[in-house]
């Protein structure tokens, strides 16, 4: 049995390289760019009226003019109007280009408009105010997003901008997410008393989905010949397996043994943490091999905690989003194995972000992972926790 740790260390060094793709922008959010986002013109292209109002020359206000005769209505997306006279002024909409002839922008809650004229009721103007000038944010040429990077909706915006339709990406991994055993039956149906629906592979894909990456589910009977007929299949089709149950020392828990047989490379089975004791994971020539533990907050916690570090890394980013908390109360845990106690974050008075420790009853409850939406990391080699003590979680809500 090892570390978790010692087991972090063995995930990341199993990486895979993931070869590019090009994609619809739209589709890419989540995904890693492989391409820099270059500004095709300047950031604004032009000066940019920032709020309604009218458009003047300043040095016509500086000089003691208060009223300023209206020439039009400068609207947005339309081609850019000339005052005609320089002692006079445009109506301005935002959005739209300053006029030829003027330099300033007063809002229309500062002006009175009667019989054509404007008359400016404020005394504060400044000169160039309420105009976003021509290529003050980015100029024409400039990298504006880095290859590297994760997309997020900002991402999609600047793509859409610089007119981007499609976008070169990391390919994700093909992930296959395995069920195991014959108590389990489709979502579908009514299970006999013997029997429980399916639950841990739609939990597991719904994550993965999350993280941006496709997930084709199969489920395996208790038979191990069956077994290692789906799995050698599998594992040809696949770069990363994520399997729950049939791990443990049952009689009928074949799957370390058919893995074996199968060529992947055993890299660790069983790791010193609770829940997720009997994890095992493994690497053949083409495919990682994640095989977490049938109860579900242990499968949960697992994929949380190794698949989406794993994950990270072998897109580029950092294995780990740092997040701390205090923890709201006293914990008590003897066994010498690192914790993950399952807790419902929020904001302390003073801001500080909290941990309340939400017990439930064991890894089998399901249920318990609705009430809490973290797992707190408390450290092998004690047994007491105190209340403001601040420990490192996994958010997954």
């Amino acid at each position: 049995m090892i570390s978790v740790e010692q087991a972090t260390q063995i995930i990341l060094s199993h990486t895979i390289g993931l070869g590019e793709e090009i994609i619809s922008m739209p589709e890419s959010t989540g995904r890693i760019l492989q391409e820099d986002l270059i500004a095709d013109r300047d950031f604004p292209p032009f000066h940019r009226v920032s709020m309604d109002g009218i458009a003047f020359q300043f040095d016509h206000f500086a000089a003691g003019n208060r009223s300023f005769k209206i020439e039009g209505l400068q609207a947005a997306g339309v081609p850019q109007m000339t005052l005609d006279n320089p002692i006079n002024c445009l109506e301005v909409m935002t959005g739209a280009v300053l006029p030829n002839g003027a330099d300033t922008v007063v809002r229309y809650e500062d002006v009175l408009i009667e019989n054509g004229m404007a008359t400016i009721q404020i005394e504060q103007v400044k000169e160039g105010q309420n105009v976003h000038k021509r290529g003050t944010d980015r100029a024409a040429g400039e990298i504006i997003v880095r290859r590297g990077n994760l997309i997020s909706p900002a991402e999609i915006g600047v793509a859409a901008t610089i007119g981007k339709p499609q976008v070169k990406v990391l390919k994700m991994p093909k992930v296959a997410i395995i069920s195991t055993g014959d108590e389990l039956v489709d979502i579908e149906e009514k299970p006999l008393p013997h029997q429980i629906r399916k639950s841990n592979v739609h939990n597991l894909a719904s994550a993965v989905r999350q993280w941006g990456v496709p997930a084709n589910l199969f489920h395996l009977p208790d038979e191990k010949q069956a077994i290692k007929e789906v799995l050698s299949t599998v594992l040809e089709n696949h770069e990363a397996l994520i399997l729950s149950g049939g791990v443990s020392a049952g009689k009928l828990d074949f799957i370390p043994v058919v893995l074996e047989e199968l060529k992947v490379e055993k890299l660790f089975h069983k790791v010193a943490q609770r829940p997720g004791k009997p994890f095992w994971f493994g690497k053949s020539e083409a495919a990682v091999v994640f095989a977490f533990p049938g109860n579900p907050v242990s499968s949960f916690m697992c994929l949380n905690r190794y698949f989406r570090p794993w994950l990270r890394a072998s897109l580029g980013l950092a294995p780990f989003e740092k997040k701390y908390a205090l923890l709201g109360k006293d914990f008590n845990f003897k066994p010498a194995l690192t914790y993950f106690l399952q807790v419902r974050i929020e904001f302390a008075d003073d801001g500080r972000l909290r941990a309340m420790p939400i017990e439930g009853k064991g890894s089998g409850d399901l249920a318990n992972l609705v009430d809490a939406d973290a797992f707190m990391e408390l450290p092998n080699g004690r047994d007491q926790f105190s209340e403001g003590e601040v420990f490192p979680f996994i958010l997954y809500r």
